[in-house]
């Protein structure tokens, strides 16, 4: 690649973004995909991976293709682009026949440099014989890991885009992007998309601005009364596993007086239409979900996710926690769990009709994400090493990393747990492992003889729950392992041997760990290290003013500006033109369209 085509990419990054450098990763996404070479790239929500098709796509002559898996993620882009003066658009079902033709026909007019389309747009012959007569030198696909059958969004339709390539002459760029991947699902992205020795790049899992905790056997309800109170004017999340939880939970949020909205697969699309306008809007702060909603929701200010019920995996998890602080400022993600949510989930798993293979694979998925929830290490780090970052240092943020109770040797009872795995031939599950220690009056127990061996009844003293907690904490602590099936089995690990051996001890932190406030500055912004001071009054003046334009423009607020951006403004008091332009994500047409107003605003505040 040229220093001068590079030089012209940083040119259009600082006139249409406002930004006078590349983040980690993007420089080689870009400097690849202009050179004519297919592209990897795995990066966290928030490291801004749309900049790595959208910029080159800018400067190749002709029309990029975009495939995308949701109506929403596409009017986001698409608005977000127009504001900043790039010429796009997009064709999905939400449109009218009419609005399509002309679409179309744009396409065909090179009016364009971006179109956005679902994957089902793939297999109407009219969108191919277009794709045949318009010169495109990119195809981009975002959320990548649905075209992998062992990623945790598997899309059937995703399989069409290879094809598509068959109809593109000369073949255009291919270049794929999701948010988080394991080594096995990058293969098969490369394997299924054909990417053609792609530039493989991953910038790491780890999100430093977020704050991670995992909340065991609360009284959910009761708590996320008192979180969202402690947060009031706080944009968040909550996500909820079925569409019956989620009407609960929103019923009880409003009956508290809390303004919330719902989303969910069984509302209208107007009632779903409605409530993610109103989120993206500011008009409500929060929003209760099931997974239908989030993926590619361009909402940048989201400050919190909760999950009131654990996901399926922790990609799942992950790609829906990694809403929060898309803008880079702190973001507080936390899992309410309790083990009934893993009977949920087993019972989606059996009802789906993935082949015994893939419901295998799926129940291994459920493993990792409870051992995950009863981990004692670091939650990020314990994340990052899921998707293969063995080096990953504490993070110093998460619920586990701040918990400063002191821990207590449980070497006996992980001995105890350890025998009796070994006693019953690592054979039985969890609840027979902790019913036999508990010493239970169980049928099975007095059918199988297990009331005859030296562990029962050994830990009578404590509730049969609080020792299946502690046996599924020495899983995820890598003592025990489970089986890949419906009635996992319990089985000894290589670690277990130098406890039983009285080599090694065991400490645990044995209460259910609260979650902390962080600590609130001047700038009201969370504990984010070094994160500067800025004028709070301000930024909340700068937000009435962005709002105002939003709904004068009739798009989100995030559109205009995000709250990093606003956070500077309120920091650096920009006085002049130049100052402001100065400011990250403030771009040439942005500056023409809004800067004016922004500026006289910021001029009678330094008055002031």
């Amino acid at each position: 690649m040229s220093a001068a085509v590079m030089e012209q990419a940083r040119d259009a990054l600082r006139r249409y973004f406002g930004y006078d450098s590349f983040r980690s990763g993007q420089e080689r996404l870009v400097s690849a995909i202009l050179d004519g070479r297919d592209a990897l790239g795995v990066m966290p929500t928030g490291a801004g991976k749309s900049i790595c098709y959208q910029l080159p796509a800018v400067l190749l002559d002709g029309v990029s293709l975009v495939v995308s898996p949701l109506i929403s993620l596409m009017k986001d882009q698409v608005d977000a682009l127009t504001e900043t003066g790039i010429p796009a658009t997009y064709i999905n079902s939400s449109l009218s026949a009419q609005e399509t033709n002309e679409r179309l026909r744009g396409m065909l007019e090179g009016r364009y440099k971006l179109v956005y389309i679902a994957p089902e747009r793939l297999e109407s012959e009219r969108f191919v014989s277009i794709v045949r007569q318009v010169p495109i030198p990119l195809v981009a696909v975002d959320e990548a890991h649905c075209v992998s059958q062992w990623g945790h969004d598997f899309r059937p339709s995703y399989m069409g885009i290879a094809r598509l390539l068959a109809h593109i002459e000369p073949r255009p760029v291919m270049a794929a992007f999701t948010a988080t991947a394991t080594d096995v699902v990058k293969q098969d992205i490369v394997d299924r998309l054909r990417l053609s020795r792609p530039e493989r790049v991953t910038t790491g899992y780890a999100r430093d601005n977020l704050a991670l905790s995992v909340v065991r056997n609360a009284d959910k309800r009761d708590y996320l009364e008192r979180y969202i109170r402690e947060r009031r004017g706080q944009a968040g999340i909550v996500y909820a596993a079925t569409r019956r939880e989620v009407e609960s939970v929103h019923s009880h949020l409003r009956s508290l007086g809390i303004a919330a909205g719902m989303y969910h697969a069984g509302l209208s699309e107007e009632e779903r239409d409605a409530a993610q306008d109103a989120f993206l809007r500011d008009d409500l702060q929060i929003i209760v979900a099931t997974n239908a909603f989030g993926m590619g929701i361009d909402k940048s200010n989201v400050r919190f996710v909760v999950h009131y019920n654990m996901p399926k995996n922790l990609e799942a998890y992950y790609q829906e926690a990694g809403r929060a602080g898309r803008d880079g400022d702190p973001g507080e993600c936390v899992l309410l769990f309790s083990p009934a949510d893993t009977v949920t989930q087993k019972f989606f798993i059996e009802r789906s009709e993935a082949d015994e293979e893939r419901k295998k694979n799926d129940y291994r998925l459920l493993n990792d994400m409870v051992e995950y929830a009863n981990t004692s290490d670091c939650l990020q780090r314990a994340i990052v090493r899921y998707f293969g970052e063995a080096d990953a240092e504490p993070c110093g943020r998460c619920g586990n990393c701040t918990d400063e109770r002191e821990l207590v040797d449980m070497t006996e009872e992980a001995q105890m747990i350890f025998s009796c795995v070994a006693r019953v031939r690592q054979r039985f599950g969890v609840t027979m492992i902790a019913k036999i220690l508990r010493g239970s009056n169980d049928a099975k127990i007095r059918q199988f003889g297990f009331d005859s061996l030296s562990v029962y009844g050994r830990m009578s003293g404590r509730p049969e729950k609080e020792i299946a907690q502690l046996i599924h904490a020495l899983i995820a602590d890598g003592y025990l392992r489970l089986t890949d099936s419906q009635y996992p089995v319990v089985q000894l690990a290589e670690p277990a041997r130098g406890v039983i051996e009285g080599r090694e001890q065991v400490f645990r932190r044995v209460e259910p760990a609260i979650v902390r406030r962080r600590g609130r500055g001047r700038s009201g912004a969370g504990d984010a290290g070094d994160q500067d001071v800025y004028d709070s009054e301000l930024f909340e003046q700068l937000r009435q003013l962005r709002k105002k334009m939003a709904d004068r423009e009739g798009v989100p607020p995030f559109v205009i500006f995000h709250d990093a951006t606003l956070r500077e403004m309120s920091q650096l008091m920009p006085r002049t033109e130049q100052e402001l332009r100065g400011i990250k994500g403030i771009g040439d047409a942005k500056f023409a369209k809004y800067g004016r107003e922004f500026l006289e605003l910021l001029q009678t505040a330094v008055k002031e």
